[in-house]
């Protein structure tokens, strides 16, 4: 085993996880970042939308209040409680010229009322310029409520920023650090790495020189089991005894695969006598059938001619009786009686 490629291999694993790490490091930190951004925007949106529902419920309360509607008094569930009689007396304001109760010239109160509604149109116009000064001074203070809210919060994500650059170029420290210390220790197990290498050739050429190899020693090719037992890497060749012997096998050898071979001579003849005997013995066989088909066909020659003589002597026995005019069956007993 090759400790040192394994502890090089070791070190590399353990530097590109310490990368791995760094980079898993830094894309954490951006998702906690990302995630702060987003709570704190969340946070805005709400204070926003919760700014304009209290803007809105305040601006319903002081000035869309039901009452103050044209059309309320159509609409005013207290409006029967609030009614009174068509007339209460001949001075009341409620009686119209249609009801015939106050004619022109009758005004009697037209200063009081006069000075009553300039009275009533200035306290209005007042009112109204109160309240909108109130909701002027409403509408400054939720600006620079929300300006101050959006600067503190460019403030917050400044300083996380910062605190990230900050965390960042730590990280990116300490990898140089560890990546020159790395290396200088690299450059020192190369180092050791070429004189412990100089030294083992060294070693190795002497050892060689001076060892039974180079020197061609007999006896080096003598394995641990003895001289039957031969180390093929050491072997230098073999001596005359062995070649002697050799041959004497390899003679003893052809003197055998001789005799093999007149062995399957003799059997190979053996086969070719039973094989011509086989085929003689067929052909006799063959003429035998030969003969005998040749009698067979004789017979049915003799066979045939007398059925054919016979045919003849019936067609000719028709035709005689034809002219005759005898009947069917007198006919075939006297052709049978005739053929017999």
């Amino acid at each position: 085993i090759d400790k040192d490629a394994l502890d090089v291999q070791v070190k590399e694993r353990k530097i590109q996880e310490a990368a791995e790490k760094a980079e898993h490091e830094r894309f954490a930190h951006d998702m906690k970042k990302n995630d702060k951004l987003m709570c704190l925007l969340e946070e805005r949106q709400k204070n926003e939308i919760k700014e304009m529902n209290r803007a809105l419920t305040e601006l319903q309360k002081n000035y869309q209040r039901p009452e103050t509607r044209r059309e309320f008094d159509l609409n005013d569930p207290q409006a029967l409680k609030k009614d009174r009689p068509a007339r209460v007396s001949d001075d009341d304001p409620r009686c119209t010229i249609s009801g015939m109760q106050k004619f022109m010239g009758e005004d009697l109160n037209y200063d009081q009322r006069m000075k009553f509604q300039k009275e009533q149109l200035r306290e209005w116009s007042l009112q109204q310029q109160k309240d909108w000064k109130n909701a002027l001074a409403d509408q400054k203070l939720a600006d620079d409520l929300y300006d101050k809210f959006r600067i503190e919060l460019d403030r917050k994500i400044m300083e996380e920023q910062r605190k990230e650059e900050e965390s960042r170029r730590a990280v990116c420290t300490a990898i140089k650090n560890f990546n020159r210390i790395q290396a200088a220790e690299l450059d020192h197990k190369n180092e050791l790495e070429k004189a412990q290498k100089i030294k083992d050739d060294m070693d190795e050429i002497t050892c060689l020189l001076r060892g039974d190899f180079l020197s061609e020693n007999p006896d080096q090719a003598i394995g641990p089991w003895g001289k039957h037992n031969v180390l093929v890497n050491r072997w230098k060749g073999m001596n005359q005894e062995q070649l002697m012997a050799i041959r004497e096998f390899q003679k003893e050898q052809a003197q055998e695969k001789q005799r093999v071979r007149e062995q399957e001579r003799r059997r190979d003849a053996e086969w070719d006598r039973q094989r011509l005997q086989a085929a003689r013995a067929q052909l006799l066989w063959e003429r035998h059938q030969q003969r005998q088909n040749q009698v067979q066909r004789r017979d049915l020659d003799v066979v045939n001619a007398e059925l054919s003589q016979e045919q003849k002597a019936k067609n000719i026995y028709l035709k005689e009786q034809e002219y005759s005019n005898i009947p069917t069956d007198e006919f075939y007993a006297q052709f049978n009686t005739t053929t017999r």
